[in-house]
């Protein structure tokens, strides 16, 4: 017993020589090379060997402590894990990486070089992954017993390109070479199952699938600051249960031969398949089955290693959705209870729901996913069972429940109702997302469940999100409040009280400059515009949707360069606006407003009279690699989304952090971070939540805003004589159409209130020592916004798991 109850151990006996020796051991014995003939390849999987194998032993040791102590679990259901690269991550937390570059200096590449060979892992798209990789990093630097689950995707959603300014989307190749950071788990696999029959004996019904996967186990560890804690990210990939049907094949049908293959490796193949058909419809639904019923199959595995009744499940493990795309597993832990351990329903539903939780990100009911229940019983024939009964549980168990409460309307399964009726605690992303929550999308519900809805304010990890990001503004922050801020994000108020010292705004503003010379110098090695270093960047990077308003920000860009253009006297700060981000594949909006960014772009960055004030850049395939580079050079972050449409943001946290001053709407998380870093150091437009809801119902708003603004009328006309598409006129009338008579994100009424923000943006930086002033006060004032303080509010609130550390 003394053995399972170690403290799990530090890194206080590794040296500089021991990690070279072992780099150059690994380059032998795992890589079958020489350092004379070693490639960045090898040297890159070297280092990587080394630092993983300084993981192990917390790894093993925070397991052999959560059984030894038989501690409650949190799983962790997504998606998405944008966890980016995992090398430089895993040295800063161990606190090594300093010592990895002494250990190859004189005998290998710089770390740079190897950091820059890593691949981002192709696991995610947006916000939602980023976040859930910074709650595990924050898990693990808690010391939260815990395990993330979601499908190892070959190419993730894709890699973006530019043809003629369109996006162009190809698979993306990360798993192109060995990844050093998983471990395969042959041992640890689940059967899926889909389609079929259920087949009723007795009071008990059987499901027999008519088509079935393995999930296979891929891990990795996930460690923390310190190297005090690492849990598991694990991931599932797809296998045939049959490889190849060799009867069907002599029989002369080919293809069908490899119908089982062909199953397998499409679940694990893309992130979010075009749903436009309905083979995608379910192949998706079919992913989202996949990912919950593996990791449900996983969960029960381990808890019945320790126990035998499922009804126990609440004392010891804790599932969080996130999102509602593994909302199947409310239904899918009752066919386990009800099916195969014959737990009455009713008390199989109390079960699950105190099991469950369910974190919602938006509040667009186009979001809110929804299935047919063709499409559902066709797919999962014994889960929309279950989900009939689950809606007739809730009716009886609130009898004056309201109609607008089914989980079943209009033929359809509505899985945001599905996962707030099967979850104890449904938690929203920042404050004003959670009061819209319990006003809009769920107010009835709301109404039903008064304590169920709570919320728990997005976060981010300090360590990727400054120490690894921003090595000169960290460096800075360490001089000035010591160390032990990367655990305690809170230690940056430290910061205030010098935020009026010359010489303390000298080194803000050169760790600012060091970061925009570094961007610069990478845009131009990369193919892009040659911008100058000392011109306010201007960056909005996210994915990209109406509701963002990156149509917004290039409209005012082309408002700005008419206004130069017409009178060169009026420029007064030079301005470089940088653009980041995916379409969805099927988004014809949003690629528009892809193409016609990169079409300005091309106009204005040619423009002799303008270049020197405006230029416009648009990197291709937007990541966290290149966030890491964007976000620390940031002057201004752009947080332009309608109110009442972000439920959060991370992207804001990590600028403002990063120095950067936000120019936003009352939007998602924007309310707090006004508050926390002060409305004076926060450029504020635009309509409020509210006021939204009302210009939307004054029927012709947008001709009404168009014709109180020439500025606006000016650059629609602009798009419509075809400026920026020469010899097709043609090329952008939707979007002005749109504009005109159905401008449901009210890019019209809200921009010449952005404008004239921008123009204060323009003043304000004219003022170099106030500006960095500001943007002081934001990186000092952030420390609310810490990932730990978010996970630690899960556990307390919805999880119920003290820490181990």
């Amino acid at each position: 017993m003394t053995d399972l109850l170690t403290t799990v151990p530090t890194l206080s006996g590794v040296s500089v020589t021991m990690l070279r020796d072992t780099i150059l051991g690994h380059l032998r014995t795992s890589l079958g090379k020489d350092p004379g003939h070693a490639s960045v390849y090898d040297w890159r999987m070297a280092v990587s060997h080394t630092l993983r194998d300084l993981i192990m032993e917390p790894w093993f040791a925070a397991t052999r402590r959560t059984y030894g102590e038989d501690r409650k679990r949190v799983y962790y259901l997504s998606m998405e894990f944008l966890i980016g690269r995992m090398l430089e991550d895993a040295a800063i937390n161990l606190g090594l990486h300093g010592m990895i570059e002494e250990a190859l200096a004189g005998v290998g590449p710089e770390f740079r070089t190897l950091i820059e060979d890593e691949p981002d892992a192709a696991l995610g798209n947006g916000g939602l992954g980023r976040l859930a990789a910074c709650f595990l990093d924050s898990m693990s630097t808690l010391g939260c017993p815990g395990y993330g689950y979601g499908i190892r995707y070959e190419h993730g959603i894709f890699r973006q390109r530019f043809e003629g300014g369109r996006q162009v989307e190809t698979p993306e190749d990360w798993l192109i070479r060995r990844d050093p950071w998983v471990f395969e788990r042959p041992e640890a696999v689940a059967t899926v199952g889909f389609r079929g029959h259920v087949e009723t004996r007795g009071a008990r019904a059987v499901w027999h699938p008519g088509e079935t996967v393995i999930a296979e186990a891929h891990d990795m560890p996930v460690v923390g600051w310190q190297g005090r804690w690492a849990n598991t990210l694990r991931l599932w990939a797809a296998r045939p249960t049959t490889l190849f049907d060799l009867a069907r094949f002599n029989a002369g049908d080919h293809t069908a031969a490899s119908e089982p293959e062909a199953l397998a490796r499409t679940l694990s193949r893309v992130l979010y398949p075009n749903d436009g058909t309905q083979a995608g419809k379910e192949l998706r639904l079919k992913q989202e089955y996949f990912l919950t019923a593996a990791s449900i199959a996983d969960i029960l595995r381990r808890f019945r290693g320790q126990h035998s009744d499922l009804r126990k499940l609440p004392a010891h493990v804790a599932i969080q959705m996130n999102d509602t795309h593994p909302a199947i597993a409310g239904p899918e832990l009752i066919r386990v209870m009800v099916d195969e351990e014959q737990i009455p329903f009713d008390e199989a539903c109390e079960v699950a729901v105190q099991v469950l939780g369910y974190t919602n990100h938006t509040l667009l009911p186009e979001a809110l996913e929804r299935w047919s229940t063709w499409t559902m019983g066709s797919v999962l024939p014994r889960h929309m069972q279950i989900i009939e009964r689950i809606d007739d549980w809730h009716r009886r168990m609130n009898p004056k429940r309201p109609a607008s409460v089914s989980i079943l309307a209009h033929d359809e399964v509505q899985m945001g109702t599905l996962a707030f009726v099967t979850a104890h605690r449904v938690n929203g992303v920042s404050a004003l997302h959670t009061d819209l929550m319990r006003k809009t999308v769920f107010h009835d519900l709301n109404a039903l469940h008064p304590d169920r809805i709570v919320n728990q304010t997005n976060g981010i990890t300090p360590r990727r999100w400054l120490a690894l990001a921003n090595p000169p503004l960290a460096k800075l922050v360490t001089d000035v409040v010591g160390d032990g801020w990367q655990a305690d994000l809170d230690k940056l108020k430290g910061l205030e009280p010098h935020v009026t010292d010359a010489g303390f705004l000298g080194q803000f503003a050169a760790a600012k400059r060091e970061n925009k010379a570094r961007l610069a110098d990478w845009i131009a090695a990369t193919g892009g515009a040659k911008v100058n270093p000392d011109a306010l960047f201007d960056v909005q990077v996210k994915r990209i949707h109406e509701y963002k308003r990156q149509l917004l920000n290039i409209l005012e860009a082309i408002a700005l360069w008419h206004q130069i253009r017409e009178d060169p006297s009026s420029a007064i700060v030079p301005r470089v606006k940088i653009f980041g981000g995916k379409s969805a594949p099927g988004y014809a909006t949003a690629k528009l407003i892809i193409r016609l960014i990169n079409d300005v772009a091309t106009k204005v960055n040619a423009d002799p009279v303008t270049r020197d004030w405006l230029q416009i850049v648009y990197p291709a395939n937007y990541n966290v690699s290149m966030a890491e580079r964007l976000v620390p050079a940031a002057d201004l972050s752009e947080q332009i989304s309608t109110a009442g449409t972000e439920a959060s943001g991370t992207g804001n946290m990590k600028f403002s952090l990063n120095g950067a001053l936000t120019i936003g709407t009352l939007d998602g998380a924007n309310v707090e971070i006004r508050e926390h870093v002060g409305a004076e150091n926060f450029f504020l437009f635009g309509l409020t939540a509210g006021e939204v809801v009302a210009r939307r119902a004054r029927l012709g708003h947008e001709k009404a805003a168009i014709g109180e603004s020439q500025r606006l009328r000016d650059v629609l006309m602009m798009l419509a004589e075809g400026v920026f598409s020469p010899g097709e006129e043609g090329r952008y009338h939707a979007l002005t159409d749109m504009l005109w008579h159905h401008d449901h994100y009210l890019v019209t009424a809200d921009f010449e209130a952005y404008y004239q923000a921008q123009r204060a943006v323009d003043r304000a930086y004219t003022d170099p020592a106030d500006w960095h002033r500001m943007a002081a006060l934001n990186t000092a004032r952030m420390g609310f916004f810490s990932s730990d303080r978010t996970i630690k509010g899960y556990m307390s609130d919805i999880w119920s798991v003290p820490p181990a550390i």
